[in-house]
């Protein structure tokens, strides 16, 4: 910046006031020095804004903890500078309003079921609708992380458990049907076939038994 041009970067546009009024707002480039003027420097680019987990209580009244995220960026720049002291908190505020009014509506059980899916669009809006006093528009209002009190969580945990013990012994009783009707099957197998159930006995003898093979009735020579 020289002392006699003033240069604005891009994406941002200053404001120059002469006399503690506002006398004309500067886009992007290199603009020719005003002796006695102040210039405010004004930030147009998108910007993220974290909101802390809040305590919200659900329909049913159990309180969950919610944090988000707000995506936003100045879109009035005289307002952001002269409306608020503080433009960013007062879409701090806006944010949390809005999250308290969407997720308030909601039983826990909506709200762990929605989580991928809460009604962004509708935070969003509300946010924005706040926002746009002080010069600012909300792009998006993004739900991070939904935080159940530790007696939900442990029941949770617990419901899961014994759903996946449940699905262990369904499958162990469907393993021992399947394996029941094998072997009546096989039983049935044997019967029909004599032979066969003596071949089988061979077999399943150990090692080193002497086997007798008869030829014939019963008084034929072994």
């Amino acid at each position: 910046m020289s002392l006699f041009t003033i240069t604005v970067p891009a994406r941002q546009c200053a404001l120059r006031y002469r006399h503690g009024r506002l006398d004309v707002v500067l886009g992007s480039g290199r603009h020719p020095r005003v002796w006695g003027a102040r210039h405010v420097l004004v930030d147009l680019r998108d910007q993220l804004l974290a909101l802390a987990p809040q305590e919200i209580p659900t329909a049913d009244g159990v309180a969950v903890k919610v944090s988000a995220v707000v995506r936003w960026a100045v879109s009035d720049a005289v307002a952001f500078v002269e409306r608020a002291a503080d433009p960013v908190g007062h879409t701090y505020l806006s944010a949390q309003v809005a999250l308290r009014e969407a997720l308030g509506g909601l039983t826990v059980e909506e709200v762990v079921q929605r989580r991928a899916a809460l009604p962004g669009t509708d935070l969003t809006a509300a946010a924005d609708a706040g926002a746009r006093a002080v010069g600012i528009t909300v792009a998006e209002v993004v739900v991070k992380d939904v935080i159940l009190p530790a007696e939900l969580r442990a029941a949770a945990a617990d419901l899961a458990t014994a759903r996946q013990r449940g699905q262990a012994v369904l499958e162990q009783a469907r393993a021992e049907t399947a394996a029941l009707r094998s072997m009546a099957n096989g039983a049935k197998l044997l019967d029909a076939h004599p032979a066969l159930a003596q071949l089988r006995l061979v077999q399943c003898a150990p090692p080193g038994t002497q086997v007798v093979v008869q030829v014939g009735g019963p008084g034929a020579p072994r």
